[in-house]
């Protein structure tokens, strides 16, 4: 087999396995001390935040196969008590999020952004994104959809 062509592949497998702990550490930014804070204070009162999205989904319409396609959802804190994203889970290694990592207060507002590489996914493509925060619910989905033109 060509060195070359071994070295391209490593390498390849490299950037793939780096991109997919770029979205595990977003979380781990989180202070876990904060969320246990946000959790036990609730209990004890009975009112919890509220996450409002201006809209959980979005439409891309048609894009190109290797077109990165971004969209910001914003929400506000609905809700009496502070607000804290604790983890966005993309449905596919495809999409990377970003988001607001500091508590939010009441009627507070904060925004995930979502980056889709559209590479290898030709077709009609509808995806999902997880957030998970410390609302009474627990999780919360966002959905973006795109027609993808082939590469020619």
């Amino acid at each position: 087999m060509n060195k070359k062509l071994i070295h391209t592949t490593f390498g390849a497998l490299i950037v793939s396995f780096s991109a997919c702990d770029k979205k595990v550490n977003a979380s781990a930014e989180i202070d876990e001390s904060k969320v246990k804070q946000a959790e036990e204070r609730d209990a004890k009162t009975g009112k919890f935040p509220n996450i409002t999205f201006a809209s959980q989904e979005h439409d891309f319409g048609t894009i190109n196969e290797g077109d990165l396609a971004e969209h910001v959802y914003t929400f506000t804190n609905t809700g009496e008590t502070e607000l804290l994203i604790i983890d966005v889970k993309p449905s596919c290694g495809c999409t990377v999020p970003e988001f607001t990592k500091e508590p939010i207060a009441s009627n507070g507002t904060g925004e995930i952004k979502i980056i889709f590489d559209s590479n290898g996914k030709a077709g009609e493509v509808n995806k999902t994104v997880t957030v998970v925060a410390n609302t009474k619910e627990g999780q919360h989905e966002l959905k973006f959809k795109a027609k993808v033109n082939p590469k020619k």
